[in-house]
C-alpha cells in the first residue's frame, strides 16, 4: 500500500513525523482527503481534527489553525498548536468550553464574542478528538 510522509510542525517544534496511507482534514474551504501522489496544493486550515490513517488503524491530532501544504510524497501541516489525543487534558478542556459557553450567553458589552466563539471551537475540538 502506498503511504505519504506527514509532518506536522508547530512554533514549540516537530509534534509528529510518520507514514500513512490517507489524511483528512478540515481546510477554510470546506474538507480535504489526501491520498499519495495527490496534486501539489497550499490551503489555510480551521480549527479541526485531523484524521491520519494507517491501514485499519486512525489517529486524530487536534489542531488550531495553519496550513497544509501537500506533494506527491509528503503533506506538511503548519500549525499554531497540534495535539494528540493522550496530550489534552480533558479537565482543562471541559472548563474552558464551559466558560466559552458562559461568556457568550452574558450577552454583556465588554464580552469579545469572536474571542469567546474561538475559545469555544479550540475546546470542543479537544474534546471531539480525546473521545
Amino acid at each position: 500500500m502506498k503511504t505519504l510522509t506527514v509532518s506536522v510542525v508547530t512554533p514549540d517544534g516537530p509534534v509528529l513525523e510518520d507514514q500513512f496511507s490517507m489524511i483528512s482534514c478540515k481546510a477554510e474551504s470546506g474538507e480535504l482527503g489526501i491520498l499519495p501522489n495527490h496534486i501539489p496544493l497550499v490551503a489555510p486550515l480551521s480549527i479541526s481534527a485531523v484524521r491520519l490513517k494507517r491501514e485499519n488503524d486512525v489517529e486524530k491530532l487536534a489542531i488550531t489553525g495553519g496550513f497544509l501544504e501537500v506533494r506527491p510524497d509528503k503533506v506538511t501541516i503548519l500549525a499554531q498548536s497540534a495535539e494528540k489525543p493522550e496530550d489534552i487534558d480533558v479537565q482543562r478542556a471541559r472548563e474552558a468550553k464551559e466558560r466559552a459557553e458562559n461568556r457568550l450567553q452574558a450577552k454583556q458589552d465588554h464580552i469579545d464574542f469572536h474571542r469567546a466563539e474561538l475559545a469555544l471551537k479550540r475546546a470542543m475540538n479537544r474534546l471531539d478528538v480525546v473521545q
